[in-house]
């Protein structure tokens, strides 16, 4: 099943870090957009960030960018998501999704969803 599978997630603390990995299931994702996105409860899923496929362009959302950082590593088939500074707004489901664009909005292009991993900010 062609798919990108979302890890990483756990509870944390207010303050704390935490790494997000999304990797590829059956195929490379060496040559696409991945783009990270959250679902926070009872709201709609929106774009976080997304890297290019050679990582020279990193786009965020206004409302993470300085604490959320997102990197790739075509070798492991892997993008990463580092969340520091976690805020109990950051809680939600993430997921990545690939497209041969950068653009920060929830689209029918995005493609390859697959199982979320839930992010708990909460003391």
């Amino acid at each position: 099943q062609l798919q990108l599978v979302a890890s990483g997630g756990k509870m944390v603390q207010p303050g704390g870090s935490l790494r997000l990995s999304c990797t590829a299931s059956g195929f490379s994702l060496e040559n696409y957009f991945i783009g990270w996105f959250r679902q926070a409860p009872g709201k709609e899923r929106e774009a976080v960030s997304c890297i290019s496929d050679s990582s020279e362009r990193r786009e965020y959302a206004d409302s993470v960018k300085g604490r959320y950082f997102i990197s790739r590593d075509n070798a492991k088939n892997t993008v990463y998501l580092q969340i520091n500074n976690l805020k109990p707004e950051d809680t939600g489901t993430y997921h990545c999704a690939a497209e041969y664009h950068c653009e920060l909005r929830l689209h029918p292009r995005w493609d390859y969803w697959g199982p979320g991993t839930q992010v708990t900010v909460s003391t």
